[in-house]
């Protein structure tokens, strides 16, 4: 028995949400149906996958597109799914060869393939709204294609933002390791130096020699405590990760920032799942598990609502401020136009440029910050240490 998440109508009108475990999702439907509902949305719910505890080793998202490549290959060269799944094992990355077995395994036993996939708890809502958008008639090797091409897209995305934060990744840690080796190291032995004169020292060298003391005996409580501060205020992110989140959304340039890749994200993702012929309230809901923002996500579960009570989507996605101006304004284009889902993809692609100009305009801010407080830091030892040996009287 697997559990799946249903959302399904009322006779008056009324929405209904819950959980209930049945074999499969027709069979999860029949039994909604036999209650007197009816099903709008029954998706299986896996248990969060425990296999990579804060992301470490999980599989990335061109390994994954590597996988979906090869599978849609060989099924729309007529390969049965179960031999394709064995197949694309040979080139599969080692952290997912496992987990196709089990996909392959599941298939056999008469599950869905988009069952299969949610089932590892590895795979994106994206891409397993976009395969059981094929298994639903739209093609299945041509979701798969397009679930590998959404992949890349991200992968794409995720290597041009490490690339911008690489460099201020590095100066903090050489800067970091080259104060803490002057503190740690360098002045106690100048200090030493100077306390065989027994020679009054200037201010500006006693601050430094009494920090360089305190931070060599209270270091490891301090860090400690530090960690002990950061662990709490991640949970307490964590507990209130809307509201956090909604915080930095108002923020000068980090909120622009992230609302712009939250958008490019959701844009992305609604284009590609009502090109497939995904129905909009579900559509709706993947796009908001993929925003990567509780707030935006909030937003977009707000417009799904209005979208239930009969308000068009474009129009629920403005009400709710959940896009980008510019990707509003291409989403009514194309509703009007019956070109939704192409300029969907449109606004992703505008959204995620103007995503990276705002980032390289944030470490263009942050590098010279960086740069001036390192070498304000260093200037102020300098000064210090100068101080001391200009003071000195034969």
């Amino acid at each position: 028995m697997t559990a799946f998440r249903y959302e399904a109508a009322r006779s008056d009108g009324g929405l209904v949400r819950g959980l209930l475990e049945a074999t499969s999702e027709p069979a999860a439907a029949a039994v909604l149906s036999a209650r007197g509902l009816y099903p709008i949305l029954v998706e299986s719910s896996p248990l969060p996958d425990t296999r990579y505890p804060f992301g470490f080793g999980r599989p990335s998202r061109r390994s994954q597109a590597t996988v979906f490549q090869s599978l849609a290959a060989f099924v729309e060269a007529g390969v049965p799914l179960e031999r394709a799944l064995l197949a694309t094992q040979r080139v599969a990355s080692a952290s997912l060869r496992e987990g196709l077995g089990r996909v392959a395994q599941r298939v056999r036993e008469g599950s869905s393939l988009g069952a299969a996939l949610a089932a590892q708890g590895v795979f994106s809502a994206v891409t397993i709204g976009l395969v059981r958008s094929g298994e639903r008639g739209v093609g299945l090797g041509a979701s798969l294609a397009q679930a590998a091409a959404q992949l890349e897209r991200e992968a794409e995305t995720d290597a041009r933002v490490r690339a911008a934060l690489t460099y201020p990744t590095l100066l903090a840690v050489v800067g970091s390791g080259a104060i803490a080796l002057i503190v740690l190291f360098v002045i106690p032995r100048f200090a030493a130096l100077l306390s065989d004169l027994g020679q009054t020292l200037p201010t500006a060298t006693r601050v430094l020699l009494a920090l360089s003391a305190g931070a060599r005996t209270y270091g490891l409580v301090l860090g400690a405590v530090g960690v002990a501060l950061v662990a709490i205020a991640a949970r307490a992110m964590g507990e209130h990760r809307a509201a956090w989140h909604a915080w930095l959304l108002r923020l000068p340039v980090v909120g622009a920032l992230r609302l712009a890749l939250a958008s490019a994200r959701a844009s992305r993702t609604l284009g590609a799942l009502l090109g497939s012929g995904t129905p909009a309230l579900a559509a709706l809901e993947i796009a908001r598990e993929a925003a990567g923002d509780a707030a935006v996500a909030t937003r977009i579960a707000a417009a799904r609502s209005r979208v239930a009570e009969g308000q068009g989507l474009t129009a629920a996605l403005e009400a709710t401020s959940a896009l980008t101006s510019s990707a509003l304004q291409l989403a009514a284009i194309g509703e009007g136009s019956g070109r939704l889902p192409t300029l969907l993809a449109k606004a992703a692609e505008l959204d995620d440029a103007e995503a990276e100009r705002r980032l390289k305009t944030l470490v263009s801010l942050l590098e010279p910050g960086m740069i001036l407080l390192f070498a304000g830091l260093v200037a102020f030892v300098a000064a210090a240490l100068l101080q001391a040996v200009y003071a000195l009287r034969p």
